[in-house]
């Protein structure tokens, strides 16, 4: 791969960093916010899964234009609306207004997700595919990692309302990023055929030193167009349930130490700085375990991998419900760590399966249609944590049902034979 083609994945890896954070930040803010608000757990658990149902739809609705209008319009759309999420959040006036912003923001993290995933696929050469999807999903626990130690500070001395100034800052940096380093793909030029699609992919091939093509391989008249809808026909439907399902049940689980350890361990006694430390450790885990999953795909594959790490999630979630008040700082953030490393190395599986699993004309529609369904369970997580909190179970209780959703996804996986197209 051309050092350029590098460089456009590591933009893919600093905006799915931008997703980390922007999702975290309410997780960062979630002390201040119950502080402040006065709201009881239930209620801090509806604000905290909205942008996760902007996600939902996000996925689904953007998923779509990105296989119609391009991937790089898409990510510079996304930017755009992840901006202004952020930046409105900071004038919330009470639960109702910040929820409406966190939607409009996980509305533009979820088109962003289904962009960069085949920006990422689709820029490398097959050879360092695996790698390059890995190192980019990787980028989200990075985003919650970077962003958590700035908030770190930021907590110290400034309200809640600063660590989404802060996402907001970071989004507009990244338009001009992607404007000068990521071309449009050269394979959604040649599925697409706009006008000048033969320019722009020889302009793009001249870029990373690659031989021009001399024309695009004719269509015959009697070729079926592709069309949006193959995911739900006989040939995807298969792939598209049982990604989409597995990854629903997974999020479950994924989102469970993600938004919730922060107001946890703060119940326990410690500060607001002192819980997002924790966070940050648990992205530092998740970091680790993407990176070296990326490792084993590339030796072993997607799938056997894939269920190794649900099965760790699983293990992982449930020993960090075991820890108790009397847990240190160091204790928590190892068990938030260890569960990360597996539940994330996951997440790295499933992105590796979506860009196997889904065509080029519908990687976009695909993914986007995987993650939006997929992320419902995400919304889902935070809520239903909540609500058994409320039911006195009890943090031990709660983890073990929380883990439940990456044994499902294993069950769904095990059966599933995928087939790299």
């Amino acid at each position: 791969m051309h050092p350029l083609q590098w460089v456009a994945v590591i933009i893919t890896i600093g905006l799915n960093a931008l997703d980390g954070f922007d999702i975290l930040a309410s997780a960062f803010a979630a002390p201040g916010i119950a502080g402040e608000w006065h709201i009881s757990r239930e209620a801090l658990g509806l604000v905290l899964s909205m942008e996760l149902w902007g996600m939902v739809a996000g996925s689904i609705v953007l998923g779509g234009l990105t296989d119609l209008a391009g991937r790089r319009r898409t990510i510079l759309l996304c930017i755009t609306v992840m901006a202004l999420g952020m930046a409105m959040a900071t004038t919330a006036t009470g639960p109702e207004s910040l929820s409406v912003w966190r939607l409009v923001t996980g509305f533009g993290i979820g088109g962003m997700l289904t962009s960069i995933n085949a920006v990422a696929a689709e820029l490398s050469s097959l050879k360092h595919r695996s790698l390059a999807m890995a190192i980019m999903v990787i980028g989200y626990p990075l985003g919650g990692v970077i962003g958590g130690l700035v908030v770190q500070q930021l907590l110290k001395g400034e309200s809640w309302r600063a660590v989404f100034m802060l996402g907001a800052i970071a989004s507009a940096v990244f338009i001009p990023l992607v404007v000068l380093f990521v071309p449009e793909t050269p394979a959604f030029l040649e599925q697409k055929r706009p006008a000048g699609a033969l320019a722009a992919i020889n302009r793009t091939f001249a870029r990373f030193r690659l031989p021009a093509l001399a024309a695009l391989a004719p269509r015959g008249p009697e070729t079926v167009r592709p069309g949006l809808l193959d995911i739900v026909k006989p040939g995807l439907i298969g792939t598209t349930t049982v990604l989409t399902l597995g990854y629903f049940f997974h999020a479950i689980s994924f989102y469970f130490i993600l938004k919730w350890a922060p107001k946890i361990i703060a119940d326990f006694g410690h500060s607001p700085s002192e819980a997002a430390g924790v966070l940050t450790s648990a992205n530092i885990g998740g970091a680790i375990g993407g990176a070296v999953f990326g490792v084993f795909m590339q030796r072993f594959g997607i799938k056997r991998p894939t269920l190794v790490v649900l099965l760790g999630s699983v293990i992982g979630i449930t020993l960090f419900g075991s820890h108790d008040k009397g847990s240190t700082l160091l204790i928590w953030s190892i068990a938030a760590s260890l569960g990360m490393v597996f539940a994330n190395a996951a997440i790295v599986g499933f992105y590796a399966s979506f860009a196997a699993g889904f065509p080029t004309h519908v990687r976009g529609t695909g993914t986007g249609f995987a993650l939006g369904i997929g992320r419902l369970g995400g919304a889902l997580s935070p809520i239903l944590a909540g609500y058994l909190f409320k039911a006195q179970l009890g943090l031990q209780g709660v983890a073990m049902v929380m883990a439940c959703g990456s044994l499902v996804a294993f069950g769904l996986l095990a059966r599933f034979n995928l087939r790299p197209r």
